[in-house]
């Protein structure tokens, strides 16, 4: 075991607390309507504050919409939902420009991926070319109309849905698409107690038509900026990426991850401000690797016959690599 003594910044210089007293206000906010996936609300959070990504990949019925609306409506800022359907056309996503007969000029209407929220709802109905639309907009803040860029206003966030039973009709994500994700995950089914009380919650009406925002966009940004300022120790980082390279030579896998998961995972500083912390330790390296690292690995065929699946490769390369030691102390 290898031990660090190293010297960290008071919480209080660097306004851990405010990210973690907003992280606590939304997450408490969203509990009001989704119960019971208090995990999955923590992981959406660090996934927001480190202005990644959000797919929610689950069954139908288990409130990926929901909790998806739910998050939007916490926050003071503009919300559009794209339903994505195999005859939805990359213009209803990024906008057109209309010709404007009284000015007999060409006018940009822009569309729905110029909210700061945007919920795409089963992302893989959509046509490649659709999903091609949101490429741009995921990775560089910013839409391309006509040969005129077009920036985003921020905080922008995309949450995206999809079905992983149902491959009818459907058009999976290509990789360059899922790695434009900070993180996937699934919400599963609740437990008995959770779902009675989420009948009594239904008993008089949808709690989340009482949902009101208790975050601004301001506030958010302000939290995303604190964020990166949260330490990062080298031993740290020497781990990660340890857990990143040991994916490109695994023998179960034809693609590891990408510089990209490094930067992902490199992003738990959002995790170690939420838990109200200015230092990332190993655990929470590890409670993000699954959500950050499955859906960025490719399985040999071999592999799936054999019932392997990424999230067990994850936590396997995880068991395997000696935890570095961090310990609060005074400079040598």
């Amino acid at each position: 075991m290898i031990e660090l003594y190293h010297f960290y910044l008071p919480i209080e210089e660097l306004a851990v607390s405010n990210v973690q007293q907003l992280a606590k206000r939304v997450i408490g906010n969203v509990e009001t309507a989704i119960v019971g996936k208090r995990e999955q609300l923590v992981l959406a959070m660090v996934a927001w504050l480190c202005e990644g990504h959000i797919l929610l990949e689950d069954v139908p019925g288990v409130a990926k919409t929901m909790l998806a609306r739910a998050m939007a409506l916490s926050v003071g800022c503009g919300f559009k939902r794209v339903q994505c359907t195999p005859d939805l056309l990359p213009s209803d996503v990024t906008g057109a420009s209309i010709f404007n007969q009284k000015t007999a000029e060409f006018e940009f209407r822009p569309g729905p991926i110029f909210s700061q929220i945007v919920l795409a709802d089963e992302i893989n109905r959509a046509t490649p070319r659709t999903q091609a639309a949101l490429l741009e907009a995921m990775a560089e803040s910013c839409v391309t109309v006509d040969g005129v860029t077009h920036r985003l206003t921020p905080p922008f966030l995309v949450i995206a849905t999809q079905n992983p039973i149902d491959h009818e009709g459907t058009f999976p994500l290509p990789e360059a698409q899922l790695d434009r994700f900070l993180m996937r995950f699934s919400l599963g089914y609740p437990s008995m107690n959770d779902e009675l009380q989420m009948l009594e919650m239904l008993q008089r009406g949808h709690p989340i038509d009482s949902i009101r925002p208790v975050v601004t966009a301001d506030e958010l940004r302000k939290c995303q900026n604190e964020v990166r300022e949260v330490h990062v120790d080298r031993l740290i980082r020497e781990y990660l990426l340890q857990i990143v390279h040991d994916t490109r030579d695994h023998e179960d896998l034809a693609l590891g991850g990408s510089p990209r998961a490094s930067i992902a995972l490199f992003r738990t500083q959002a995790m170690a401000s939420v838990r109200g912390r200015n230092y990332v330790l190993p655990d929470d390296v590890k409670r993000i690797a699954a959500p950050v690292m499955t859906h960025r690995l490719i399985l040999k065929p071999e592999s799936r016959l054999r019932k392997v699946t990424a999230e067990y490769i994850v936590q396997e390369i995880v068991a395997e690599i000696a935890v570095p030691t961090i310990e609060q102390g005074q400079p040598s």
